[in-house]
């Protein structure tokens, strides 16, 4: 039978403070804007080395793309705002706008509620195995009981040595007065033999 272990317990992740959550945001959103969105891949790397999905991944290489296509694009005006085309001016704003606005509100959004979801899970109590109560101790038969006292009495009686030999009782020897008593008798008797031997004779 396997014996119940110790319940194994769930190894937590390492978040940082919300303070460190919170200067990190603040710096990833400033750096993308004031880099007009040219920087916006750097929030999404982090995003997708955080959440570790594909999504993210996916998202970021899009992201760089768009920023590569922009500075080319940029790269590609001419020096003077004055020789350039009012639809160039229009596709370079609503290209940056977009740029800014798809990055930092989807990279806010997705690692606020990365978080979130790590911080209720974390307070969640662990799951712990049902307590099995302790075996109770073996119970004997009353029957059995008696049976086991009996053989411990047994065991206790001092048990005879085979190999010692066993010594025959003494015979009692006769009392001195029960010896002057067949004396007595006997010469009585013998009296009496003589008597009637003499009685005999006289006839």
């Amino acid at each position: 039978m396997h014996g119940y272990g110790p319940t194994p317990q769930q190894q937590t992740t390492s978040r940082p403070s919300p303070a460190t959550l919170t200067a990190v945001r603040v710096i990833l959103v400033t750096v993308t804007v004031l880099s007009c969105g040219l920087l916006g891949w750097v929030a999404m790397l982090r995003l997708a080395i955080v959440t570790r999905r594909p999504r993210d991944w996916v998202l970021l290489v899009v992201v760089m793309v768009l920023n590569a296509a922009l500075f080319a694009f940029i790269m590609s005006t001419p020096d003077d705002p004055d020789e350039m085309s009012d639809a160039s001016v229009l596709l370079m704003l609503l290209w940056i706008v977009a740029l800014l606005a798809g990055v930092i509100t989807y990279y806010l959004y997705v690692e606020i509620r990365h978080y979130s979801s790590l911080r209720s899970l974390g307070s969640s109590p662990p799951y712990t195995a049902p307590a099995h109560p302790a075996p109770l101790p073996y119970q004997q038969h009353p029957a059995q009981q008696q049976l086991h006292q009996h053989q411990q009495q047994q065991h206790q009686q001092p048990q005879p040595n085979p190999y010692t030999v066993q010594t025959p009782p003494p015979t009692p020897t006769p009392a001195p007065q029960r010896l002057d008593q067949v004396r007595a008798e006997l010469d009585e008797l013998s009296d009496y033999l003589r008597k009637e031997s003499r009685d005999g004779e006289g006839r």
